[in-house]
């Protein structure tokens, strides 16, 4: 390096020094800050998503069983409970597939169905406004039926085209096979009818 060199370096003041420290030390504070914004973001996130996954489960509806109050592609939310009632629409497992149908019968209730598909429970016939065609569908069990402790009587909307606790096959509903009751429509945004 020439002498020349040298004399055109030039040391910074003091004050210079310190300012840039100051704006160092601002700029770590506001990365130190947006870090814990980011995390606490995160966090939260994460809690929702294991809260919405635990208790409140997003499914999509398959099939045409449930017509016309839920048609296929709908999304829906679910609410995990053990307390059903007549009207509710439930989702459970059945040879590891989710189905959706709708509570007829509560443990301890008589249900019966006649020939033209109307269903009466404890007596009293059904007014299900939701169904667009009775039918006694698909069915191999004796009615009147008990629904025994625990279980659950179910129906798909769609009589005629729906499996469900008119067959054999599926039966009454075990409390422990039922993963919630849909409690919203999401997609399309709406209300489920009971």
């Amino acid at each position: 390096m020439s002498k020349q060199q040298i004399e055109r370096i030039r040391v910074p003041s003091i004050e210079e020094v310190e300012g840039e420290k100051k704006r160092l030390d601002k700029r770590g504070e506001q990365r130190h800050f947006l870090a814990g914004i980011i995390g606490t973001l995160t966090v939260f996130a994460a809690a929702v998503v294991l809260c919405v996954t635990l208790f409140f489960p997003v499914l999509q509806v398959t099939g045409d069983s449930m017509e016309p109050v839920l048609r296929e592609g709908n999304l829906i939310l679910t609410r995990k409970t053990d307390h059903l009632k007549t009207g509710d629409i439930c989702g459970f497992y059945y040879n590891n597939e989710l189905l959706l149908k709708r509570v007829i019968g509560v443990p301890g209730d008589m249900v019966d169905i006649d020939a033209e598909g109307n269903v009466s429970v404890n007596g009293q016939i059904l007014n299900e406004p939701y169904v667009l065609q009775k039918a006694l569908g698909k069915s191999d069990v004796s009615f009147p039926l008990l629904v025994p402790e625990d279980c659950y009587f179910v129906m798909g909307d769609n009589r005629e085209v729906s499996i469900d606790s008119r067959s054999s096959i599926i039966g009454c509903v075990n409390l422990e096979q039922i993963e919630g009751k849909v409690i919203l429509k999401l997609w399309p945004p709406g209300r489920v009818s009971s």
